[in-house]
């Protein structure tokens, strides 16, 4: 992905937390997580500048992105303890977004060793598995089978 606004991502995400901050400290008791569409969106943008990965429209089911090899990829990015999947991806790579804008590879592998690890279905028509989880999992996926980091 050629766009270096990529490198504005950090700064942007820090002011975003200034914000949740400051409505926090207005709303004592109320949390203002960013997760969600605004996360998941993040993520997506920086796993395709940092894996060199071609977006897929938003609306496309299941994967997010496509690798320079082909390979189907699920993006998922948080910043709670856990991610939520709706079905079997290609390959799954799960990010957590960090508060300085960084990011920090929870799962790079195959979706089905994620998949078969998630819990029981929920209401949404998902299947939630913890970032803990998912870092045992990581260290048994070979290099070879992982997306490569280019950036």
């Amino acid at each position: 992905m050629e766009n270096i606004n990529v490198k504005k991502v950090p700064f942007l995400i820090k002011e975003l937390y200034k914000i949740v901050d400051e409505l926090e400290l207005n709303f004592p008791g109320r949390h203002f997580t960013l997760d969600g569409h605004l996360v998941g969106s993040i993520g997506e943008v920086l796993a395709s500048y940092y894996y060199d990965l071609e977006l897929l429209p938003s609306s496309a089911v299941t994967h997010d992105a496509i690798s320079k090899k082909g390979s189907l990829i699920q993006i998922k990015a948080t910043q709670i303890n856990r991610i939520a999947i709706s079905s079997q991806p290609d390959f799954l790579l799960a990010l957590k977004i960090l508060e300085d804008g960084s990011i920090q590879e929870i799962y790079n592998g195959p979706g089905e060793i994620a998949w078969l690890n998630t819990g029981p279905l929920q209401k949404n028509g998902q299947k939630s598995i913890s970032l803990s989880k998912l870092k045992e999992l990581m260290k048994n996926v070979d290099d070879d089978l992982k997306i490569k980091r280019v950036n």
